[in-house]
């Protein structure tokens, strides 16, 4: 995984409230799939701007979605494993 500065969980937060705000207007699916989209739209173009033509991307393509699927697999199983450990603390009704 890319390093994390200090600004890493900052940003995240801006795309999670983002996706929070959209409820109002979409189920949490939708919302979800959205994200998700622009996720993997904004990680195509960053690997395809270390490339210099769409047959080297292509070369490469096994290789570069290898590495970003076990990047999200890593990271929805932490916070997966975080919302287990955490889970009345986190989903507990009462709780703001």
């Amino acid at each position: 995984m890319t390093e994390i500065d200090d600004n890493f969980f900052n940003r995240a937060d801006e795309h999670i409230n983002l996706s929070n705000q959209q409820l109002s207007n979409a189920s949490m699916s939708m919302v979800s799939a959205s994200m998700m989209y622009s996720v993997s739209r904004f990680n195509a173009w960053v690997n395809a701007r270390g490339w210099n033509s769409g047959k080297e991307m292509e070369k490469a393509k096994e290789v570069s979605l290898e590495y970003f699927v076990e990047q999200y697999r890593r990271m929805l199983k932490e916070n997966f494993e975080d919302y287990i450990n955490n889970f009345d603390n986190y989903m507990n009704k009462n709780n703001p």
